[in-house]
Protein backbone atom coordinates (compact mmCIF):
# COMPACT_ATOMS: atom_id res chain seq x y z
CA UNK A 1 0.00 0.00 0.00
CA UNK A 2 1.05 3.60 -0.87
CA UNK A 3 -0.48 6.96 0.20
CA UNK A 4 -0.04 10.42 -0.82
CA UNK A 5 -0.54 12.84 0.87
CA UNK A 6 -1.30 16.63 -0.54
CA UNK A 7 -0.78 19.76 1.53
CA UNK A 8 -1.18 22.96 -0.86
CA UNK A 9 0.84 25.85 0.81
CA UNK A 10 1.35 29.67 0.94
CA UNK A 11 3.13 31.54 3.55
CA UNK A 12 2.68 28.43 5.44
CA UNK A 13 6.39 28.54 6.96
CA UNK A 14 5.49 28.47 10.82
CA UNK A 15 3.65 25.31 10.41
CA UNK A 16 4.55 23.16 7.22
CA UNK A 17 8.28 21.92 9.03
CA UNK A 18 6.29 20.00 12.00
CA UNK A 19 3.16 19.35 9.66
CA UNK A 20 5.35 17.05 7.68
CA UNK A 21 7.05 15.32 10.19
CA UNK A 22 3.99 14.14 12.34
CA UNK A 23 2.83 12.73 8.72
CA UNK A 24 5.99 10.92 7.82
CA UNK A 25 6.30 9.77 11.37
CA UNK A 26 2.79 7.60 10.70
CA UNK A 27 1.97 4.05 10.53
CA UNK A 28 1.86 3.10 7.85
CA UNK A 29 4.27 5.46 5.93
CA UNK A 30 3.04 8.43 3.99
CA UNK A 31 4.08 10.62 1.38
CA UNK A 32 3.88 14.19 1.14
CA UNK A 33 3.25 16.41 -1.45
CA UNK A 34 3.37 20.36 -0.93
CA UNK A 35 2.46 22.17 -3.45
CA UNK A 36 3.98 25.97 -3.24
CA UNK A 37 2.70 28.81 -4.53
CA UNK A 38 6.12 30.28 -4.95
CA UNK A 39 5.71 31.81 -1.04
CA UNK A 40 7.74 34.51 0.05
CA UNK A 41 7.89 33.17 3.61
CA UNK A 42 10.42 30.61 2.22
CA UNK A 43 8.14 27.78 2.65
CA UNK A 44 9.00 25.94 -0.38
CA UNK A 45 13.24 26.51 0.39
CA UNK A 46 12.02 24.55 3.74
CA UNK A 47 10.08 21.83 2.41
CA UNK A 48 13.18 21.11 -0.23
CA UNK A 49 15.61 20.81 2.56
CA UNK A 50 12.97 18.33 4.41
CA UNK A 51 12.74 16.40 0.91
CA UNK A 52 16.76 15.82 1.21
CA UNK A 53 16.26 14.36 4.42
CA UNK A 54 13.51 12.30 3.58
CA UNK A 55 12.65 10.97 -0.24
CA UNK A 56 8.88 10.54 0.95
CA UNK A 57 8.75 14.38 0.77
CA UNK A 58 7.95 16.24 -2.17
CA UNK A 59 8.15 19.58 -3.63
CA UNK A 60 6.01 20.71 -6.47
CA UNK A 61 7.16 24.21 -6.66
CA UNK A 62 4.47 26.88 -8.86
CA UNK A 63 5.55 30.16 -10.43
CA UNK A 64 2.94 31.97 -8.41
CA UNK A 65 -0.22 32.13 -6.43
CA UNK A 66 -2.35 30.25 -9.07
CA UNK A 67 -5.55 29.28 -6.39
CA UNK A 68 -6.52 26.39 -4.43
CA UNK A 69 -7.96 24.35 -6.93
CA UNK A 70 -5.67 24.23 -9.15
CA UNK A 71 -3.12 23.45 -6.53
CA UNK A 72 -4.82 20.58 -5.16
CA UNK A 73 -5.02 19.44 -9.13
CA UNK A 74 -1.65 19.71 -9.39
CA UNK A 75 -0.63 17.60 -6.53
CA UNK A 76 -3.12 15.10 -6.78
CA UNK A 77 -1.65 14.86 -10.79
CA UNK A 78 2.00 14.58 -9.81
CA UNK A 79 0.68 11.50 -7.23
CA UNK A 80 -1.10 9.98 -9.57
CA UNK A 81 2.34 9.53 -11.70
CA UNK A 82 3.26 7.52 -8.62
CA UNK A 83 0.28 5.03 -8.53
CA UNK A 84 -0.39 5.12 -5.09
CA UNK A 85 -3.41 3.25 -3.57
CA UNK A 86 -4.46 5.75 -2.13
CA UNK A 87 -4.40 10.40 -2.53
CA UNK A 88 -5.31 12.35 0.45
CA UNK A 89 -5.45 16.06 0.90
CA UNK A 90 -5.48 18.58 3.66
CA UNK A 91 -4.43 21.51 5.26
CA UNK A 92 -1.48 22.94 5.76
CA UNK A 93 -2.04 25.08 9.47
CA UNK A 94 -3.07 21.71 11.82
CA UNK A 95 -6.62 22.26 11.47
CA UNK A 96 -6.82 19.06 10.01
CA UNK A 97 -4.66 16.46 12.29
CA UNK A 98 -2.40 14.79 11.09
CA UNK A 99 -3.13 11.37 13.38
CA UNK A 100 -6.83 11.11 11.86
CA UNK A 101 -5.15 9.84 8.13
CA UNK A 102 -4.68 5.97 9.64
CA UNK A 103 -8.04 6.10 10.31
CA UNK A 104 -9.42 7.71 7.14
CA UNK A 105 -7.00 5.22 5.23
CA UNK A 106 -8.33 2.12 7.59
CA UNK A 107 -12.29 2.75 6.38
CA UNK A 108 -11.56 3.23 2.74
CA UNK A 109 -9.42 0.12 2.33
CA UNK A 110 -11.76 -2.30 4.94
CA UNK A 111 -15.25 -0.82 3.23
CA UNK A 112 -14.09 -0.67 0.03
CA UNK A 113 -14.86 3.91 -0.31
CA UNK A 114 -14.12 5.72 -3.34
CA UNK A 115 -13.58 8.92 -0.91
CA UNK A 116 -13.52 9.27 2.70
CA UNK A 117 -13.98 12.66 4.06
CA UNK A 118 -12.91 13.90 7.40
CA UNK A 119 -15.68 15.35 8.65
CA UNK A 120 -17.05 18.00 11.73
CA UNK A 121 -20.03 17.82 11.30
CA UNK A 122 -20.74 13.54 11.26
CA UNK A 123 -21.52 12.47 14.92
CA UNK A 124 -18.43 12.84 16.99
CA UNK A 125 -16.92 15.06 14.98
CA UNK A 126 -16.74 19.14 15.85
CA UNK A 127 -14.63 22.66 15.85
CA UNK A 128 -12.62 24.21 18.46
CA UNK A 129 -11.88 28.37 19.03
CA UNK A 130 -14.16 29.07 16.80
CA UNK A 131 -16.47 32.31 17.08
CA UNK A 132 -20.10 32.63 16.79
CA UNK A 133 -20.11 34.33 13.33
CA UNK A 134 -17.99 31.43 11.81
CA UNK A 135 -19.74 28.22 13.14
CA UNK A 136 -22.92 29.94 11.51
CA UNK A 137 -21.20 30.97 8.34
CA UNK A 138 -19.58 26.98 7.48
CA UNK A 139 -22.82 25.11 8.97
CA UNK A 140 -24.90 27.58 6.95
CA UNK A 141 -22.76 27.04 3.92
CA UNK A 142 -23.05 23.56 4.36
CA UNK A 143 -26.96 23.27 4.83
CA UNK A 144 -27.40 25.36 1.25
CA UNK A 145 -25.06 23.20 -0.40
CA UNK A 146 -26.54 19.71 0.39
CA UNK A 147 -30.04 20.84 0.26
CA UNK A 148 -29.27 22.41 -3.05
CA UNK A 149 -27.23 19.90 -4.62
CA UNK A 150 -28.76 16.72 -2.37
CA UNK A 151 -25.34 16.12 -1.32
CA UNK A 152 -25.22 12.96 1.04
CA UNK A 153 -21.67 14.03 2.99
CA UNK A 154 -22.64 16.38 6.32
CA UNK A 155 -19.34 17.88 5.61
CA UNK A 156 -19.22 18.86 2.13
CA UNK A 157 -16.96 22.04 2.41
CA UNK A 158 -14.33 19.69 4.48
CA UNK A 159 -10.79 19.75 2.70
CA UNK A 160 -9.71 16.58 4.97
CA UNK A 161 -10.51 13.82 2.33
CA UNK A 162 -8.71 10.26 0.96
CA UNK A 163 -9.33 9.06 -2.36
CA UNK A 164 -8.72 6.07 -4.02
CA UNK A 165 -6.36 6.39 -7.08
CA UNK A 166 -8.74 4.60 -9.57
CA UNK A 167 -11.37 7.04 -9.46
CA UNK A 168 -9.16 10.32 -9.57
CA UNK A 169 -7.42 8.81 -12.59
CA UNK A 170 -11.12 8.39 -14.10
CA UNK A 171 -11.90 11.72 -13.35
CA UNK A 172 -12.10 14.90 -15.42
CA UNK A 173 -10.55 17.34 -13.79
CA UNK A 174 -11.89 19.95 -16.63
CA UNK A 175 -15.28 19.54 -15.11
CA UNK A 176 -13.72 21.91 -12.49
CA UNK A 177 -15.06 25.48 -12.69
CA UNK A 178 -13.62 27.09 -9.72
CA UNK A 179 -10.38 28.35 -8.27
CA UNK A 180 -11.18 28.58 -4.73
CA UNK A 181 -12.61 26.55 -1.45
CA UNK A 182 -15.36 25.98 -3.22
CA UNK A 183 -13.75 23.19 -5.42
CA UNK A 184 -14.52 21.14 -2.18
CA UNK A 185 -18.21 21.31 -2.90
CA UNK A 186 -17.74 20.78 -6.82
CA UNK A 187 -15.38 17.70 -6.54
CA UNK A 188 -18.29 16.65 -3.86
CA UNK A 189 -21.18 17.01 -6.50
CA UNK A 190 -19.54 15.34 -8.94
CA UNK A 191 -17.75 12.22 -7.34
CA UNK A 192 -21.54 11.92 -5.96
CA UNK A 193 -23.09 11.99 -9.24
CA UNK A 194 -20.56 9.82 -10.40
CA UNK A 195 -22.09 7.30 -8.15
CA UNK A 196 -18.74 7.19 -6.10
CA UNK A 197 -19.02 5.29 -2.42
CA UNK A 198 -18.65 8.08 0.34
CA UNK A 199 -17.64 7.55 4.32
CA UNK A 200 -17.14 10.12 7.04
CA UNK A 201 -14.53 10.07 9.52
CA UNK A 202 -15.47 12.37 12.55
CA UNK A 203 -12.44 15.30 13.27
CA UNK A 204 -11.97 18.40 15.58
CA UNK A 205 -11.47 21.25 13.07
CA UNK A 206 -9.04 23.43 15.03
CA UNK A 207 -8.65 26.75 14.46
CA UNK A 208 -4.62 27.94 12.81
CA UNK A 209 -2.68 29.13 15.72
CA UNK A 210 -0.24 30.14 13.27
CA UNK A 211 -0.14 31.95 10.37
CA UNK A 212 -2.99 33.83 8.82
CA UNK A 213 -6.49 32.47 6.89
CA UNK A 214 -6.75 32.14 3.45
CA UNK A 215 -10.57 32.60 3.74
CA UNK A 216 -11.95 35.82 1.95
CA UNK A 217 -14.46 37.68 0.64
CA UNK A 218 -14.03 36.60 -3.10
CA UNK A 219 -14.11 32.84 -1.81
CA UNK A 220 -17.15 33.14 -0.42
CA UNK A 221 -19.14 35.21 -3.56
CA UNK A 222 -17.16 32.01 -5.51
CA UNK A 223 -18.48 29.52 -3.10
CA UNK A 224 -22.08 30.77 -3.49
CA UNK A 225 -22.29 31.33 -7.54
CA UNK A 226 -20.73 27.61 -7.40
CA UNK A 227 -23.81 25.87 -5.52
CA UNK A 228 -26.53 27.80 -7.48
CA UNK A 229 -24.72 27.14 -10.67
CA UNK A 230 -24.54 24.03 -10.18
CA UNK A 231 -27.93 23.84 -8.85
CA UNK A 232 -29.34 24.42 -12.17
CA UNK A 233 -27.01 22.07 -13.55
CA UNK A 234 -28.57 19.44 -11.31
CA UNK A 235 -32.14 20.49 -12.16
CA UNK A 236 -31.55 20.24 -15.53
CA UNK A 237 -29.23 16.82 -15.60
CA UNK A 238 -32.13 15.20 -13.69
CA UNK A 239 -34.85 16.68 -16.62
CA UNK A 240 -32.22 14.86 -19.06
CA UNK A 241 -32.24 11.79 -17.31
CA UNK A 242 -36.22 11.63 -17.39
Amino acid sequence: MSVYVVIPTYNEVANIELMVREIIALEPPFDVVVVDDNSPDGTADLVAKLSEECDRVHLVKRAGKLGFASAEIAGIRYALERRPTHICHMDADFSHQPKHLPEMLKLATEQDLDVVVGSRYCPGGGTQNWGLSRVILSRGANFVARTLLGLKVDDCTSGFRCYRREVLEEFDFSQITVDGYSFLVEMTYLFQRRGCRFGQVPIIFEDRTRGKSKISRRIIREAMCLVFRRFLDRVFHRGAER
